[in-house]
């Protein structure tokens, strides 16, 4: 048997982190939102592009780290590992707060919107530390597989009827709207020209983004599991995510897959296609020895939480330095992109160059603390 307690070193692993987080930025800082190519764009409600795979693969590798992290508690739950738990979930959801409301702390108290994407990260992350420590594999997979049964039962029965997968209707909004009041929701678009109060991270649709967290688990204790056989390791992992991808496609007919409400199918499928990915970067670059591209990527690998939260708090703050007055205000990001990117082309060529750019700027800053061996933690 395997000794499955030993954390061997997966550069994958890292180089997969860090092509997130640099995705991740470029689809979330686009120079005109009217213009963004169609792959870069969310799906408006159902359905799902590639951009819709970039939040499940963060989470996703969080459960991959969280199985080589642990490591230093055996894997089993103790008083320091629920304190190291304990504190990052809170850390981060206030982190997520804060973005929340950057840089305006002290205004805007009665429309502060409560969740967010630092919130869920917090939240799938915690929960799930606290099962995968206290509950044996057998049980975790158990677990993962009611949680989304579960998920798929209460938007159906607590859905408004005959269409209880839709923003108004749904059992997410609902349970938002009354903890936290509609004026603390995020504003989504749910149609051409319509946008609704309705949270995407809401408290409901958290439950089953920690079953991405879990997939994650599992899929880092199949690379302990065949440390040793790599090719055998690409096969698992091949294998299992083209499995639990088509299962995700085929539930779809009956639980549209939806980034939004991170519809269960959603769940099996963005999961399956994480697993795929990380089965080619294991291939790349563990295996085949691929080192000319990846370093790149290191340096968002190596501060991937960091590095989002930088990209977020630079681009609101940019947001709001604002001169001129009436239809004469502007501000400093807007002023960047039409004074020096607008020109080019004036559409979504120009818009993705913004977007490149500013994911360049913010890879600059990272690449100085990876060169300097600076790990931010949180």
């Amino acid at each position: 048997m395997p000794d499955t307690t030993a954390s061997p070193r997966y550069l994958s692993v890292d180089f997969y982190r860090g092509i997130t987080i640099a995705f991740m930025i470029i689809v979330n800082t686009a120079g005109d939102w009217a213009y963004v190519y169609a792959p870069l764009r969310h799906a408006l409600w159902h359905g799902c592009t590639p951009t819709d795979l970039v939040f499940p693969s963060f989470m996703f590798i969080i459960g991959v780290s969280m199985w080589f992290s642990f490591a230093k508690f055996e894997r089993q739950w103790s008083p320091a590992a629920g304190k190291k738990i304990l504190r990052r979930t809170v850390l981060l959801f206030f982190i997520g707060l804060i973005l929340n409301n950057f840089p305006f702390l002290w205004e805007n108290w009665d429309t502060w919107r409560i969740m967010g994407v630092p919130q869920r990260l917090a939240l799938g992350y915690g929960i799930a530390s606290v099962l995968v420590l206290t509950l044996p594999r057998r049980s975790v997979e158990l677990v993962a597989a009611v949680i989304l049964l579960l998920y798929w039962g209460l938007l159906y029965w607590f859905g408004m009827p005959g269409d209880p997968y839709s923003a108004e209707g749904s059992a997410i909004l609902r349970l938002d709207a009354w903890l936290f009041g509609e004026a603390h929701l995020y504003k989504e678009t749910v149609a051409p020209g319509v946008r609704i109060p309705f949270d995407p991270e809401g408290v409901l649709s958290t439950l089953p983004s920690v079953v991405t967290v879990l997939m994650g688990w599992l899929s880092g204790e199949i690379m302990s599991r065949r440390a040793g056989s790599k090719d055998l390791l690409v096969r698992d992992l091949l294998v299992l995510g083209l499995i639990v991808g088509f299962a995700g496609l085929a539930w779809d007919m009956f639980f549209p897959i939806n980034k939004k409400i991170w519809s269960s199918s959603y769940v099996l499928y963005a999961g399956g296609i994480s697993m795929v990915l990380l089965a080619v970067s294991v291939w790349l670059i563990d295996i085949r020895g691929w080192r000319n591209g990846p370093g790149f990527f290191l340096a968002f690998g190596a501060n991937p939480l960091f590095a989002y939260i930088l990209s977020e708090a630079l681009i609101i703050s940019l947001g709001s330095i604002t001169w001129g007055s009436g239809e004469n205000e502007t501000d400093a990001r807007s002023w960047i992109y039409d004074t020096f990117f607008r020109p080019i082309e004036g559409a979504e060529f120009s818009s993705f160059l913004f977007a490149i750019i500013y994911m360049l700027i913010c890879w600059l800053i990272c690449r100085w603390l990876y060169a300097r061996k600076i790990y931010i933690k949180i």
